[in-house]
């Protein structure tokens, strides 16, 4: 039985108007994939700066299982073959600059 890794994804606005409440969101996602370990991967082997390569693998973690799940429903149906290639690449990258 495959045994899934547990995230708290939170998202809190900052520099907020003085008398204004900032807003924040929180969610929880299961993932087979080691995010945090993606994350890290991308950083060190993709070139980009690290805030940066820190947005994109979440950012990937986060829609990749949506869309793989749902790759027929027609907000991914144009996109998926785009995103299959970008993942090739992305991951051929990473393998090759990885220390």
């Amino acid at each position: 039985m495959r045994k899934d890794n547990c995230y708290r994804i939170t998202i809190e606005e900052v520099n907020v108007e003085e008398g204004r409440e900032a807003k924040s969101l929180s969610f929880e996602v299961q993932d087979r994939e080691d995010m945090l370990n993606i994350v890290e991967k991308i950083n060190q082997g993709s070139g980009l700066e690290p805030t940066d390569a820190t947005r994109v693998g979440v950012a990937l973690r986060l829609l990749g299982p949506v869309m793989m799940k749902d790759r027929k429903h027609p907000l991914f149906a144009d996109f998926m073959p785009h995103f299959r290639n970008f993942m090739q690449n992305m991951k051929s990258t990473v393998k090759r600059n990885y220390a």
